[in-house]
This record gives structure tokens, C-alpha cells and sequence, in this order.
């Protein structure tokens, strides 16, 4: 088992993480959700970087927040996440939260979707957003950045 963290380069701004206590996080949730961590990898990147992804492997000419590609099998979640720092900051001033609070949610979405729950059908949106606040509450016993 295995979670990575990259970033596309150094100009990439994000917050200081606790990778130890994000990756305990990550974990402590899946395992609310029956599943097991397998290998997860992050790549926090820019807007240019995600719209490329977007429409080399989804056919899709938009920037989006996250693109998960899932690899579980079974009980164990596995992917790889592709995480726009740009549109994170653009939606945390869209939302009127903090860069941090949009971050983690951003990072759970992916976990959420390895682990089954839909975003795209009737109803799906407002279920996988109710995921992620049970998660982000989750996350206040574990300091995830300093």
C-alpha cells in the first residue's frame, strides 16, 4: 500500500501537508466505507496540465477540479487522481471557503469515488457532497497540515 503525493512542478502552490496524517485520513475513510487502501497517487497540477488529461483520456475540452482513473479491484481502492491547484482556488472564492477546506475536499472526492459514490446521475451530487462532509468532519481528529 502506497500513497503518493507529486507535484506537476515547483511553481504548484498548495498547503503545507501532513502526508503521514492525510494519508491516516485517507484510510480512516475508506475504511468507513468498507474498503481498504491499495495504491493511491496524487498529481496537483495546473489548469493547462488538467485540461490536457481532460481531453487526451476523457474526450472532454473543460477544466474540472479532478480526474479520478480507478483502478480497485475488490475491496481495495487503488487510482491515480489528477487535482487542479487552479480551479481548487477558483472554486474555494466561488464557494466563500478557504483554499485548505476546498483542498481536502477535492482530495476525499477522488477517495469517495474509488470507493463507489457517483457524482454525474439524478441526486448523485447531493449524496457524494453529504460523503464529503462526513469525511471533512472525519478529518478534525487528524492535524492535516502544518
Amino acid at each position: 500500500m502506497a500513497i503518493i503525493y507529486e507535484k506537476e512542478h515547483s511553481k504548484i502552490k498548495m498547503p503545507k501537508i501532513k502526508k503521514r496524517n492525510v494519508s491516516a485520513w485517507i484510510k480512516k475513510v475508506a475504511e468507513l466505507h468498507g474498503k481498504k487502501v491499495g495504491d493511491l497517487s496524487y498529481l496537483f497540477c495546473s489548469d493547462d496540465h488538467i485540461l490536457e488529461v481532460n481531453k487526451e483520456y476523457l474526450q472532454h475540452d473543460y477544466y474540472t477540479d479532478i480526474i479520478t482513473f480507478d483502478y480497485t479491484e475488490g475491496d481495495i481502492i487503488s487510482g491515480d487522481m489528477v487535482i487542479s491547484v487552479d480551479t481548487i482556488a477558483t472554486n474555494a472564492e466561488k464557494f466563500n471557503t478557504s483554499f485548505e477546506s476546498e483542498f481536502f475536499r477535492v482530495v476525499i472526492h477522488g477517495v469517495l469515488h474509488l470507493c463507489g459514490i457517483n457524482d454525474k446521475g439524478p441526486g448523485e451530487r447531493e449524496i457524494m457532497e453529504q460523503h464529503e462532509d462526513e469525511a471533512l468532519e472525519v478529518a478534525k481528529s487528524f492535524e492535516l497540515v502544518g
